[in-house]
């Protein structure tokens, strides 16, 4: 790109715009186009509601998610309260899992996973905020939905270890081979998942 073509105010915009995740510098130079060509209406409602979510949004005090009330929706919602609550890293996890539709009960999002090496420990994660809400909402049953990566997969352990001896059902989600997935091309650690993971079937 031809940056001295463009005005210095463009190029600020342009440079911001290309450090958002999956945007390199010519998107970012098409969506700066778009919006010097858009209504002053248009841009700066969308400015307005840039600045209005970085003054409101905030995490919920009780699972962790994002939320710009007291509380999140899920937290809220009283048919969410089905004794079950589903343990995540990040609320990206969290909206993952609401968008399959499969679960509708409560989380907790430990915004992170243990990590030594880059000195991520418990008390770094909301592992206590955990402790706490089991024992105060009457948890039946702890879905452990870490990811399975090595950090993904040490949480898991840890929190395992720290539950066992609690009354709780302990399950971890499984992992395997995705829909439309060719054995051949399946990395190492999905296949010992999913045959880890097999079940009986008759």
């Amino acid at each position: 790109m031809a940056k001295d073509a463009y005005p210095p105010t463009l190029q600020e915009l342009i440079r911001r715009l290309s450090r958002l995740p999956g945007l390199g510098e010519k998107s970012a130079g098409r969506i700066a186009m778009h919006l010097l060509r858009a209504s002053d209406e248009e841009a700066f409602a969308l400015a307005d509601a840039v600045r209005r979510v970085k003054e409101r949004i905030h995490t919920c005090p009780k699972c962790f998610h994002f939320t710009d009330g007291d509380v999140c929706s899920i937290c809220r919602d009283p048919a969410r309260a089905t004794g079950e609550l589903c343990v995540v890293e990040t609320t990206a996890d969290l909206l993952a899992i609401e968008d399959s539709g499969a679960y509708r009960g409560r989380y907790h999002v430990l915004q992170g996973a243990l990590a030594p090496i880059d000195g991520v420990g418990p008390r770094d994660l909301r592992i206590e905020e955990l402790l706490k809400r089991i024992e105060a909402e009457g948890i039946r049953e702890v879905i452990i939905a870490t990811n399975p990566s090595s950090e993904g997969e040490a949480t898991a352990h840890y929190l395992m270890k720290l539950l066992e001896k609690r009354p709780v059902k302990l399950s971890r989600i499984a992992f395997g081979i995705p829909m439309g997935g060719d054995l051949k091309y399946t990395d190492k650690v999905t296949l010992e998942k999913a045959l880890s993971g097999r079940r009986q079937v008759n």
